[in-house]
């Protein structure tokens, strides 16, 4: 009984010792978040390709479709924005023709050239429409939806309100657990880390071959879904108790 009397006495003078060894102590912690937004822009890319013995036929009918394929995406679309990608010419060999005891030969059989078109529009009600009248000249490469800068922009707020509720949460939390008031913290150091949720390049597309004439019948319009982007924060902060 006497043991269990003094282990008890021991335990209860120990406890304000605890107490007093957790001020002073610094804590790391960490808050996350993420929100949703539907997509608001599309970057679709668009490449014509054409080969020919003559290397300036080939251009010239390349330069030709890249230029009426421009017409009518700006002709529906007056508003989206186009930047010229990865032009580009180059010889064709055929395949080694070998003879016994000698090296192989190459014979230049043509010259293939190729140019790429990026367009971004916000225009997505109009996006199927203007991507099938494209597709009577050029071929589609890709399409890319994500958020425009002005979108990105008008969440900024939202996204650190969210990653500092999920931090304060968490605050709270810990400061119960141990006992202790919110007075009781003061908070030494926040990082909020800016890095939302990011575009990927798009990587383009192997070339292939289109040998189309600028009077192709048309194409059937497309359907998409652009869907959402996500936005992340983290925030880490440096906790010290009173």
């Amino acid at each position: 009984m006497k043991k269990i009397l003094g282990l008890t006495t021991a335990l209860l003078f120990s406890l304000p010792v605890f107490a007093q060894s957790i001020s002073g102590t610094v804590i790391t912690l960490a808050g996350n978040a993420e929100i949703k937004a539907d997509n608001d822009q599309a970057i679709v890319t668009f490449f014509i390709e054409d080969q020919d013995k003559d290397k300036a036929v080939a251009a010239s009918r390349v330069n030709q479709k890249m230029r009426f394929g421009t017409e009518l995406i700006k002709k529906e679309d007056p508003q989206a924005e186009l930047s010229t990608r990865g032009y580009y010419t180059y010889p064709v060999y055929s395949d080694d023709m070998k003879v016994a005891g000698q090296p192989p030969k190459h014979q230049l059989v043509g010259w293939r050239s190729g140019q790429y078109l990026e367009v971004k529009t916000q225009n997505l009600k109009q996006l199927s429409t203007t991507t099938a009248a494209a597709q009577s000249v050029l071929a589609l490469n890709g399409v890319h939806f994500g958020l425009s800068d002005g979108a990105v922009a008008k969440l900024e707020s939202e996204r650190i309100a969210a990653g500092y509720k999920d931090f304060t949460d968490k605050l709270t939390m810990i400061t119960h657990a141990m006992g202790k008031k919110p007075e009781d913290i003061v908070i030494e150091s926040l990082d909020f880390d800016n890095a939302g949720s990011m575009i990927r390049p798009m990587a383009m597309a192997a070339p292939l071959m289109q040998r189309m004439s600028v009077a192709a019948p048309p194409v059937e319009v497309p359907s998409f879904e652009p869907g959402y982007t996500s936005l992340s924060i983290h925030i880490a902060g440096k906790l010290r108790l009173k």
